[in-house]
Parts: C-alpha cells; structure tokens; sequence
C-alpha cells in the first residue's frame, strides 16, 4: 500500500540537488524486496559534463509509515547516524541527503551512496553455503569480528552521536530498551499472551548493570552486512542503533536465532574466533551470563517485532503478505522463552 514512486520522480528530485551538473539519467534501476522497515530503491545516476560521463552509484530509502517498528524507525535518525559515522573508521554508507517533505515522494526518505558488495540472506540454503564457503577461507571470520569491535570502541561523543541518548546509569538501558519494545507491543492490537507477562516481568527484575556505553547496532548479523572479496564493505540497517551496552550487540552474535543448522556465529565466525578476536581489540572479557540475559530481551524484541508486523496486516495498514506469515512466529519465539524461563 502507499504512493507509487516513479523513475521520473527520483529523477526530478536529483536534477534539482545536483544543478550544476547537466544530462542526467538513470540506469541500473532496481527495486530492493528484501528488509521489512523501509522501501529501498538501487540506481545508478548518469550525468554529462562537458562531455565527459560520471557515474554516482546511488540507494534511495522511503518510509512508507506502516512498516515493522512503527515510529519507532526514523530515517532522519538513520541519516544523521550516518553522517556522525562518516568520521570514525567503521565502513557505512555515506548520506546525502534526507528530505521530511512528503509532497515529493509520498513519504520521508534519504538518499545514500550505493556501495558495493553483496549480502546474501543467511536464511537460504544459497546464503548459508556463502557464509560457510567463507568462513572455511578465513579472512571474513576475523573481519566480521573485528568490524564490531571498531563499533564499539568508536568515540561515539567525538563523532556526535550523543544525540541518540546516553542511558541512566546502572541498569538504565536494559530497562529502556525493555519500556521501549513494550510500547511497540502497546499498539499491536494483540490480546496478552501469559508468557510474555512473565518473561517481561523477570527480565525488569533482573536487568543488568552495564559496565559502559558504547555505540550499539542493534541487529549486528549476516545480512546486515555488505561484503566484498571476503570483507566487510559496510555495515548496513541502521535502524535499532542506540547506545548502551557493547553485549547487547555481542549477544546478537552469539544467539541461535542468527545462525541455522550450524555452530557458526551468525553463520560464519567460529566462537573461539570471535572471542578470541573481539576481546583482544577491545580489551574487554564477554560476560556471558550478560549476554544470555540479552537473548531473553531478544526473545521480548522479537515477539514485539511479530506482533507490530501480524496487527499492521490484520489490521489493513500493510498488504505485505510476509507481514501476515509472522502471526505464527510469535507462538514459536515464546515457546522458545518459556523453555529458558524454566516451564
């Protein structure tokens, strides 16, 4: 559902942030199916100069306003994320420009650099050969491995990122993230489910306390990832990213839900290799018992990401039948927590 957005639209919109340049067309169009927040559109924008073609590889990405996380995905947020990250090591897409005016495409978007690479799903049979092909040859293990420990040890002040909201000390993340993926769940239209009572309750009495604030993704796996000759070209989906705990992220990597029928991390990295890696560039020890803390909010997260996904389609906001698939995952996320919280 939503505005249909045109090739000539984009066009138009680029012609008047790029004047000086002249003969500007569009090749390479492809509309991207994957990723369930934003509508995502790859081109390549051909201009001429004095007879001399240039070629600016390019990805635009809207917000059609009824998507997985609701509000609680901002492409402005996104935008200005990316431009902090533009001065620190990590490799991310570099933004140009976000445009809040819905009178040009139907909806806020942001237009950013294409980079090149692949990111093949984890969840096909051709994604996992990919990962454990890779993961044989060695090289993106440890690149995987060292790309978030760069994240983490990034100066997020110096960079800007402050504005994303530096959480209460003690166990304030944990707490926040929790009240943030109950509100999602608010407005999923859903009856209670007795389970998720339960499992909300013992994770706001055992929230953690964190040792330091970091810079944290939020969904840091395979398929957030680009790659390009066995290395990571940038990292993607900058939607969940807030600040907080490093092991938020590092139980991301150690969940089973990031990987299928393999012992790989996330589908490619061995676990000595990615402790091994992770602790010696960032000086830090994994706290395991922290991190499977993080997996139960993980299970809480998810079942808010189902329930927002099935009530958005239940509801006749979506007609993105994927989005009705996900009723039934949320039964299965939550017979998965009950067995943890020890029914």
């Amino acid at each position: 559902m939503g505005t249909r957005v045109t090739e000539q639209q984009i066009l138009e919109y680029l012609c008047i942030n790029i004047p000086h340049e002249k003969d500007h067309r569009l090749t390479n169009i492809e509309r991207v199916t994957v990723g369930w927040s934003h509508e995502t559109w790859l081109f390549d924008l051909i201009t001429t100069v004095n007879g001399v073609e240039r070629t600016l590889p390019l990805c635009l990405r809207r917000d059609p306003g009824n998507t997985l996380l609701r509000n609680l995905s901002n492409l402005e947020t996104q935008f200005k994320v990316l431009q902090c990250l533009e001065k620190t090591k990590l490799l991310a897409p570099k933004v140009y420009w976000y445009e809040s005016d819905t009178k040009i495409l139907g909806a806020p978007f942001l237009v950013m650099e294409k980079v090149s690479g692949v990111c093949p799903s984890p969840w096909g049979k051709n994604g996992r050969d990919f990962y454990e092909k890779a993961s044989r040859r060695g090289v993106l293990p440890v690149d995987f491995s060292k790309t978030l420990a760069i994240l983490h040890t990034l100066d997020w002040k110096k960079s800007g990122l402050e504005f994303l909201g530096v959480p209460s000390p003690d166990r304030g993340f944990a707490l926040a993230e929790i009240n943030k993926w109950k509100s999602l769940i608010d407005v999923s239209d859903h009856q209670p489910e007795p389970i998720l009572t339960d499992l909300i309750y013992w994770l706001e009495e055992n929230a953690p306390l964190s040792q330091r604030v970091t810079l944290v993704h939020g969904a840091y796996r395979t398929g957030n990832i680009l790659i390009e000759e066995d290395r990571i070209s940038a990292v993607l989906d900058w939607e969940l990213q807030t600040l907080g705990d490093p092991m938020y992220d590092v139980a991301y990597v150690l969940s089973d839900l990031n990987r299928e029928g393999t012992n790989l991390l996330s589908n490619v990295v061995d676990r000595d290799i990615f402790f091994e890696t992770y602790e010696s560039m960032t000086g830090w020890t994994i706290d395991e018992k922290i991190c499977r803390y993080y997996d139960a909010l993980y299970a809480m997260r998810s079942v808010a990401f189902w329930m927002s996904a099935s009530g958005l389609y239940a509801s006749g906001r979506s007609d993105d039948i994927r989005l009705a698939r996900t009723a039934w995952s949320v039964t299965v996320v939550l017979e998965r927590a009950a067995k943890n919280l020890g029914y």
